[in-house]
């Protein structure tokens, strides 16, 4: 619901914006109803029922696409893998013939479309070649019994270069998967979340203290897992680099935060130019699951977020006080 509001803040269209997720609740089924978005993408019974119920008491029609999941493996990280059968997400490709019959005897969802979603880093083609194609064998099975589509969510998963790895670019993506889909007509939906942002966002932290270990050195600053949680939950890599560049020698380190927790750090055994408290690092492919992954753990602000274009730069997102901390906070009369 949350995520439906912001887009439609933004100005996103609503017959834009397609409705995914396991664990939709009655409340945000009746938001996007009443918001017309263009559909649902189902990923289980219980779910498809529930939304045919809530459409029922709205007097309307749900549109729907089912998720798919076609029991491929993205070879990416097994917490952002999601098209496997042991994964949480999505309809079992053997049972959507089932599952596409049963919404179509319901009488508030209508049948649009079909969804699939793998994983999200992925960067090798054929993961998705592999995927759309059981996709539109599915889709070949439903013609033959009626059952026509409109809309072919193919989602998305498109890696980016943190390291050293070498993804495919949307064209090298486009080149493998349009063959597949000349003849068919079909409105294809994408969905670039990574590609797009992932390498246009920095974090920018401030080196605090310098502490000599035994068998390395600790760079301490004031960035910390609440800020950028994935090297601490994927043991994702970020390049780091000196905000000013300078030709000091070299050193071993962690750099790490000030939460009180060993999993805090944003890179490990790493070669770093050596710093002085006060200099600034730039901790680079910040871009997604960045911010958006942030939290106040330890009571700490999130941090200010900064527009920059060409040599001039907008705050879009100011920075949290302590008060904002304590905001939403209520005392029961009993403790006062």
């Amino acid at each position: 619901g949350g995520e439906l509001h912001v887009a439609l803040k933004s100005g996103i269209p609503s017959q834009k914006i397609v409705y995914a997720g396991v664990g939709k609740t009655e409340d945000e089924i009746k938001f996007a109803l009443r918001k017309k978005i263009l559909m649902f993408n189902v990923e289980s019974e219980d779910e498809l029922r529930e939304i045919n119920r809530v459409a029922g008491t709205m007097k309307t029609r749900a549109p729907i696409a089912l998720r798919i999941n076609p029991d491929i493996d993205p070879g990416t990280h097994p917490y952002i893998t999601t098209g496997m059968k042991k994964h949480k997400f999505g309809i079992p490709i053997d049972l959507a013939l089932e599952y596409y019959n049963l919404a179509e005897k319901l009488g508030n969802v209508v049948v649009v479309g079909v969804h699939k979603h793998i994983g999200s880093q992925i960067t090798k083609v054929s993961p998705f070649v592999d995927a759309l194609k059981r996709i539109l064998l599915l889709i070949d099975a439903l013609n033959a019994e009626g059952v026509s589509l409109q809309y072919l969510d193919v989602g998305g998963g498109l890696g980016i270069s943190y390291r050293d790895e070498e993804p495919p670019v949307p064209e090298d993506l486009a080149k493998n998967l349009i063959p597949l889909l000349k003849g068919r007509n079909l409105t294809l939906i994408m969905e670039p979340g990574r590609s797009i942002v992932g390498n246009a966002g920095i974090l920018v932290t401030k080196t605090l203290y310098l502490k000599e270990g035994i068998e390395k050195e600790f760079i301490i600053v004031d960035a910390g897992m609440n800020d950028l949680i994935r090297p601490s939950l994927y043991d994702a890599y970020h390049h780091i680099v000196p905000v000013v560049r300078t030709r000091r020698n070299k050193i071993l380190c962690d750099v790490v935060g000030p939460i009180c927790e060993s999993g805090d750090f944003l890179a490990k055994e790493r070669e770093l130019s050596k710093l002085k408290q006060g200099e600034y690092l730039a901790v680079m492919s910040a871009g997604a699951y960045g911010f958006s992954m942030s939290s106040n753990y330890n009571s700490r602000p999130r941090v200010a977020e900064v527009l920059v274009r060409g040599k001039r730069h907008f705050l879009i997102r100011k920075r949290e006080t302590y008060d904002d901390l304590v905001r939403n906070d209520r005392i029961p009369s009993f403790l006062k």
